[in-house]
This record gives structure tokens, C-alpha cells and sequence, in this order.
């Protein structure tokens, strides 16, 4: 193969997404440099076609780290628009529905002092401070693959080519990706980052801890009528329309400007092969509580994204030789609070300030065990050992899980004096199809509820059609002979977004399917590369800028 002359970039530090974690540890690393009056190059790469294009969360924020790292946030015109004004948390059968006395709720799901935001909105507010701070900030360029020194320590990264052809060859419209050095990188890509996968392999970073769980959680924004909105409402729900033995549960967060944010998480380690996330969702919205605040409303954005819930037992090891990871890609959300901006910018912040001082002393540090020191002994570990035995407790169902979490959060104050343990990985815990039960879901009736590809239309997902599938299989094989076969193609209900399909295979005269794969339909979610029963989807990073391009989430 030809070799491709690149480009080369140096710089002190690199940093690989541009979520609440990446733009956090950029805004300490300049703002350590100002008051030091020290020179330092710090570059942050994001994949999305802007800063804010990729980022999905409800959002609620606790301001305990924005209050550190920028004091003065309101005078600079933060978007924190909307403070929480009440709040409830409901169980829902099928038609009713029990209401939870705010008297009997843990510490850590009040929410007074925190604000409904857009996390779009806010971290393109961070990366203005950034830019402000004299960060380089380069929207629109993926990091495609780490790049090593030859003592095997991380390099930094290589950028992806553009103008690949499905194919593999050079278009005419080829650019090649460009190699970016530093003494450090941090990996920021949250939740299930692909760069970090092989981080973890490479330098056996989860050797000493659980298997990371996660839930897929998705989220539509609808503008209601005034009369149906209440500003700083924030509601939380369980139960109905899952089963007691599959956890997940719904928020619905009302913004400013008659926006209210809905959503649904479902835990990835569901067992029946038939549930849809999707489906489940939009069956969510019919229930008669829920209903009536979308009345007359218009839903003018949807979108999707894996988050973390295996707390801090399941995080790897922080640091490797050249780097570190921060935010989600660690995997840091605290899952009682439903929060994981305020945990991912201060690891970020602990993180610039350990490689601060490395830079101070003229790198002689190859890796920042002091990220890990300064890590263990903040609020943020504090805050995550109290939460650890939450989500491991639902393996137990909704009902012995609800009450082990008062008990945990209430009575030990999250001090018990021992760690649950997950029960599986969670592309380990489907059902065969012939011990499942089929779920009948009701058609969508484009008012209330809809399907997976006028919701697609809403995220503004684009990728260039003629560059090469990054949804990819390890085995082409594998989804006909073992996925279709023993658990009836998950990935056609387990993705939100329609990428997988089973369709005839008009190769064959015998009825059989083969797997298609309609890559451009991907929100980036990574949900088929975490629930995948048998780990054959590997998700890589398709063109810069492609993806979708959300508007306000």
C-alpha cells in the first residue's frame, strides 16, 4: 500500500472530544498557563461538525464544577437558563400512577440549585471560552487511530482521511488526515469511545475492575403549547411500559421558550431479544399522565446516545504511558443523580491540573499517576463511591431494587460497608428467541408517537454516502448464521435509529435474509457496538463532520 505523506502537529497537550470533560480540562490547562504566565499549546479535535453537534443529554446540570472552573459563568453569559422550580418522581402501571413523597427521595435525586439545560448549548459555550483562552479548537476532524513511540507509549493521534471511497480508494476529493503529537493526549470521546476500546486492551486498563454497563437513552424536544408548560418542571418515571425485570425509566425536563425535553433510558442489559428501546419510548408518551403535556405540540428534534451506569467500580485504570482518560470515556456519570456533566468536568479539570504540573517540570513524568492521586481524592470520588451499589441492585428487579436503594441511599448514606457486583457484560444477557416472548408493538400515529426514520430526518444525520461503512462486521457471516438464527436479528430493535435491517437476499432463491446496514442513518449512539450479542459490530469513526447535527440538545 502506498504510504501517505501527513502533516505533523506538536503540542503539549491534545485532547480528543469535545464534550463537557475535553473542554473542561482545555479551559484549566489555559487558565493554570495565564495565571503562571507559562506558554503552552493545547489542541482539542471533535469530530461533530461543530462543537455541541454530537452532545445528547437530558440535561439537568449541577453547577458544583462550572462553579470552580468558571466563577463568573453568569456575567459570561452561560447558558443555564432554567433552574429547577419542582420536581417529581412517579412509578406508572399501564393506565395509573403512584407519586413518590419528596420526604422519601435520597440526597442525591433532589434537585434544587440545578438548572434544565441544553448540554449542546453548553458545551458550545465552553468551547467559546476555550477559543477565548487561546485553545485550538478544530471542529470536523475525527481521530481516527492512536499513534504509539516506538517504547510503546501513546504518540497522540492521526486525524481521518477524507474523500475515501466505499471502496477504500482515494476519491478525487481526497485529503489525507493529519498525525497530531503530544506529550499527552487525553481521550474524551465519552461514553464507549472506539479509540478508547483499544485503549483498554492495549495497556489492560480494566484488569482490576467490573465490566462497564450501560443504558441507551433517547431523547426527543418538543415545543408545547404555553398552558402545558411549566418552566424548571423536571419529572422522572419507572416502571410501565417495561417489565419489572428490565430497568429504565423516563424524564421529562421543561426548558425555557415552551420546550420540554422527553426522554427514556433503558438499561442495556435487558434480556428479551424482542424489546425495542425505540418502541418502548414512544409507548411511554400514550401513557395518560404523560399524554396530555404534548397535546397540540410539535417535536422538532430527536436523537440517541449510550451513557454509563456501571459507577466506580467499573472504571478502568485512568492513566498509560502518554495519556489519560477523562469524562464518560472512563465512564464517570453518577447513575442515582441520572448526572454526568459536573463528574465529567472535574475530571477533566484534576486531569489538566496533574498535566499542568508534568509541564512545569519539563514532562519528565511519561504518565500522570498524579491524575489518578488527585482523582481519589476529590468530591468526585466521594460522590461516586456513595453511588455505587445502585444500579448493580436492579438486578434484582424494579421492586427489591427500588427499596435496596433507599435503604443504600437513605439509611447508609451510600456507606455501606460493601460493593455490589453487575451480573453480566451486557451483550451477555439476551434470551434465545425461543425463550423470549414477542413484544407487539402499536403502529406510530405521526402525532404522538412515530418511527425510527421521520425521527432520523429530525437529528439532521448526514454522512457522505460513498465512503466506507463504519458499522463493521468482524465476521459478514455471523449476523445471518448466529444473530438472525438463535436471537431473530436484536440489531434491527436494539439501534434507534434503523441502521440494521434484515431484508431477502436476492442472491439466494431459498427466502434467505442477509443483514443490511443503512450506515448513514447513524446518530453515533454506539448502542449495536455494547449490546451486539456476540461482539461482531465494531464501531469506527466515520468521516469528519458526518453524523448528526443536533439542534438544541
Amino acid at each position: 500500500m502506498e504510504e501517505i505523506e501527513r502533516d505533523v502537529m506538536e503540542f503539549d497537550v491534545l485532547i480528543v472530544g469535545g464534550g463537557p470533560s475535553g473542554l473542561s480540562a482545555a479551559i484549566r490547562l489555559m487558565q493554570l498557563a495565564n495565571e503562571n504566565e507559562q506558554e503552552i499549546t493545547v489542541c482539542l479535535v471533535e469530530k461533530g461538525s461543530e462543537i455541541g453537534a454530537h452532545i445528547l443529554s437530558g440535561a439537568i446540570l449541577e453547577p458544583t464544577a462550572l462553579n470552580e472552573l468558571i466563577p463568573d459563568w453568569q456575567e459570561k453569559g452561560a447558558p443555564l437558563n432554567t433552574p429547577v422550580s419542582s420536581e417529581e418522581i412517579m412509578f406508572l402501571s399501564e393506565t395509573g400512577s403512584l407519586k413518590t413523597p419528596n420526604a422519601f427521595l435520597p440526597p442525591a435525586m433532589h434537585n434544587e440549585g440545578n438548572y434544565i439545560i441544553s448540554l449542546g448549548n453548553f458545551c458550545r459555550w465552553l468551547g467559546e471560552q476555550a477559543e477565548e483562552l487561546g485553545v485550538d479548537v478544530y471542529p470536523g476532524f475525527t481521530a481516527a487511530n492512536v499513534l504509539y513511540n516506538e517504547d510503546g507509549s501513546v504518540k497522540g493521534v492521526q486525524t481521518g482521511d477524507m474523500g475515501v471511497q466505499r471502496d477504500g480508494t482515494h476519491g478525487p476529493q481526497f485529503e489525507p488526515g493529519m498525525e497530531l503529537h503530544a506529550k499527552q493526549t487525553f481521550f474524551a470521546e465519552g461514553c464507549r469511545g472506539h479509540l478508547g476500546k483499544e485503549l483498554k486492551e492495549r495497556f489492560n486498563l480494566e484488569a482490576d475492575s467490573q465490566t462497564q454497563t450501560y443504558g441507551i437513552g433517547i431523547k426527543e424536544l418538543w415545543e408545547v403549547k404555553p398552558e402545558n408548560h411549566q418552566p424548571g418542571l423536571v419529572v422522572h418515571t419507572a416502571g410501565w411500559p417495561l417489565s419489572t425485570d428490565t430497568y429504565g425509566g423516563s424524564f421529562l425536563y421543561h426548558l425555557e421558550d415552551n420546550q420540554v425535553a422527553v426522554g427514556f433510558v433503558v438499561g442495556l442489559d435487558y434480556k428479551n431479544p424482542y424489546l425495542s428501546p425505540f418502541e418502548e419510548f414512544q409507548r411511554y408518551k400514550t401513557h395518560p399522565k404523560i399524554r396530555d403535556t404534548f397535546e397540540g405540540a410539535r417535536r422538532i428534534s430527536y436523537g440517541a446516545r449510550a451513557l454509563n451506569e456501571g459507577g466506580i467500580q467499573c472504571l478502568p485504570k485512568l492513566t498509560f504511558p502518554g495519556g489519560v482518560m477523562v469524562g464518560c470515556e472512563a465512564g464517570t456519570l453518577n447513575m442515582p443523580k441520572i448526572k454526568g456533566t459536573h463528574t465529567a468536568m472535574k475530571s477533566g479539570m484534576l486531569a489538566a491540573e496533574a498535566a499542568f504540573e508534568a509541564i512545569q517540570s519539563n514532562f519528565d513524568v511519561v504518565e500522570l499517576v498524579e491524575y489518578t492521586n488527585r482523582f481519589h481524592h476529590s468530591w468526585v470520588r466521594t460522590e461516586l463511591d456513595a453511588a455505587r451499589n445502585v444500579r448493580p441492585s436492579f438486578k434484582w428487579g424494579l421492586w427489591l431494587g427500588t427499596l435496596y436503594t433507599g435503604i443504600d441511599q437513605i439509611l447508609f448514606r451510600g456507606k455501606a460497608p460493601w460493593t455490589l457486583k453487575h451480573a453480566h457484560a451486557d451483550h451477555e444477557t439476551l434470551l434465545t428467541k425461543d425463550q423470549a416472548t414477542k413484544i407487539d408493538y402499536p403502529k406510530p400515529d405521526g402525532v404522538l408517537t412515530f418511527d425510527k426514520l421521520s425521527s432520523v430526518f429530525l437529528s439532521s444525520t448526514n454522512h457522505e454516502e460513498d465512503q466506507p461503512i463504519h458499522l463493521t462486521l468482524k465476521d459478514d457471516s455471523v449476523p445471518v448464521a448466529i444473530n438472525l438464527a438463535k436471537y431473530d436479528g436484536p440489531e434491527a430493535r436494539f439501534c434507534p435509529a434503523g441502521v440494521y435491517e434484515y431484508v431477502a437476499d436476492e442472491n439466494k432463491k431459498d427466502g434467505s435474509q442477509r443483514l443490511q446496514i443503512n450506515a448513514q442513518n447513524c446518530v453515533h449512539c454506539k448502542t449495536c457496538d455494547i449490546k451486539d450479542p456476540t461482539q461482531n459490530i465494531n464501531w469506527v469513526t466515520p468521516q469528519g463532520g458526518d453524523g448528526p447535527n443536533y439542534p438544541n440538545m
